[in-house]
């Protein structure tokens, strides 16, 4: 017939593809989850390039940083002899030590050992204000022990809490074996030598650790403990 478009004859003989139920939806489904794969790998590339890019900033922020100075305490040694003598009280009629049996505290740095030892020193009823014969310096802590020292001048506490009925002065007493020292007397210590502050009464072994003091000027200076 004329006016009709025939298909052309290698088309007549094609044959369709068949469509076989599930295979198309399966291809689809393969699709979408290779789309899928390669979303989440590009997702897992960036979020990786990012965390690259900031580890190096992080790291060159903190080389430019300068470093912590360590906390610490240094000790600087100290050359003893560069150290001067401790003054301890100034010596006048107006001072402190004014009277006999006056007393000033006072901590004693030991050269020796770099310990801080409280001590005292006591205007004695006998020598000269000017004279280093005239004071006893002394530590405030047991020779053997840890127990503190102290200075008595309430007589009437020296014969109650001590039980020193022969009491009569001012003396220093360890009040953990209730030992009694009389400033005013000496005592034979090993080496032959004496030492201030014989034991009055009590069972301490020796009389407390002497200061040696001198006199410079109106100021009464400790050089030295034993």
């Amino acid at each position: 017939m004329t006016g009709q478009l025939q298909p052309p004859a290698n088309d007549r003989f094609k044959a369709e593809m068949p469509q076989i139920p599930g295979v198309a939806g399966s291809a689809m489904r393969a699709e979408r989850s290779g789309q899928l794969v390669l979303w989440v790998a590009g997702g897992l590339g960036v979020v990786l390039v990012a965390m690259v890019i900031g580890g190096r900033l992080l790291s060159k922020s903190r080389r430019a940083e300068p470093p912590a100075a360590p906390v610490g305490q240094i000790d600087v040694p100290v050359d003893a002899g560069s150290v001067p003598d401790l003054p301890v009280p100034v010596a006048t009629e107006s001072g402190d030590l004014a009277k006999p049996w006056d007393s000033r505290q006072f901590t004693f740095r030991n050269q020796l050992t770099g310990e801080n030892v409280p001590a005292l020193l006591i205007r004695l009823p006998i020598g000269s204000v000017a004279q280093a014969g005239g004071y006893w310096g002394l530590a405030m802590k047991a020779a053997y022990g840890t127990c503190q020292l102290e200075y008595v001048q309430d007589i009437a506490r020296l014969r109650s809490d001590y039980g020193y009925r022969a009491a009569s002065h001012p003396m220093v007493g360890n009040p953990c074996s209730r030992t009694v020292y009389d400033p005013l007397k000496y005592a034979s210590i090993p080496g032959g030598v004496l030492a201030r502050g014989a034991i009055a009464q009590g069972s301490d072994l020796r009389p407390p650790l002497g200061i040696e003091v001198r006199i410079r000027g109106k100021e009464v200076v400790a050089a030295r403990m034993e």
